[in-house]
């Protein structure tokens, strides 16, 4: 038994080592950082200023409008990504032929990367949608990217476009997993469609909600590089996500302390929304 807990802890130590040292030990010190005035030059020694930038951030009207921004937009893609991955998850597990196929090519767009991804899509919008609006006399189709509302949808496009697959892939798992026998059941008592989808296949789905949207929820809250490279976070800022704030704070402003602090805050806002989300969600798993 100790031989067994011994080699337990010798398992489990490079992990604990690297969690420390590459998670917990940099938390701490940032937010000791976000207590400072500080530029991110080594040579300078951070200047204790207590919560003057958490104060400052209740008026940061940049700050703010990024936060805004970005829950808009988890809201939206959190949305459609898990009504889009579920539905294609219903396709490619049904009887077609073609399902295998389907599935990857639903899931190749996850295995490209973000800023390639946003330059894909920059050139779709600006390029090809601006040539089919002249094409076809549609002014809507042009000047994607332009205007606040379009660069929001083009963002949430690419994101949905993206994710989908992934997010597809988990709810074909739980789907896999139904019983035949409570489907043959249900057919026998005579349920259709809709009403199997409702009281057999969603009840016995729900753990799969919870995980899907903790991760598209935390991911959508994360964003960078697609904004980065689709977007830049223009027209004059109003498509800048918070995360693009942060590093636009510390590496372009050189206010390491105030970015660190926004760092702190968007922190505990995902932590909240995620533990809230994933609460919620196994509550609802219990009841159905």
């Amino acid at each position: 038994m100790k031989t067994k807990n011994i080699m337990y802890w010798v398992f489990i130590a490079p992990v604990l080592a690297a969690l420390l040292i590459v998670v917990v030990i940099p938390f701490i010190w940032g937010i000791y950082y976000s207590l400072t005035e500080w530029s991110g030059d080594m040579a300078q020694t951070p200047v204790f200023t207590g919560f003057d930038n958490y104060k400052s951030l209740m008026s940061d009207p940049t700050f703010l409008s990024a936060l805004w921004f970005t829950f808009k937009y988890a809201i939206v893609t959190v949305i459609i990504i898990n009504v889009v991955g579920f539905s294609l998850a219903l396709i490619v597990t049904s009887y077609i032929k073609s399902k295998n196929l389907l599935r990857t090519i639903f899931f190749m767009p996850n295995l490209i990367g973000g800023l390639i991804l946003g330059f894909i899509w920059q050139f779709i919008f600006t390029n090809i949608f601006n040539a089919l609006g002249d094409a076809m006399g549609v002014e809507m189709l042009q000047g994607w990217l332009a205007t606040p509302a379009t660069g929001f949808w083009g963002l949430v496009i690419l994101h949905v476009w993206q994710m989908a697959g992934y997010i597809m892939i988990i709810y074909i798992a739980y789907l896999q997993s139904i019983p035949d026998e409570l489907l043959e059941a249900a057919d026998m008592d005579g349920a259709s469609y809709f009403q199997k989808l409702k009281n057999v296949v969603m009840p016995l789905v729900a753990p799969a909600f919870t995980v899907s949207m903790f991760l598209t929820l935390s991911g959508a809250f994360k964003i960078y590089d697609q904004n980065l490279s689709l977007t830049g976070g223009g027209p004059g800022g109003t498509t800048k996500m918070i995360a693009m704030d942060i590093v636009d704070t510390a590496f372009a402003m050189n206010t390491m302390g105030l970015a660190q602090a926004k760092a702190v805050i968007f922190f505990i806002i995902v932590a909240i929304l995620s533990l809230t989300q994933v609460y919620y969600n196994k509550k609802k798993e219990v009841e159905l």
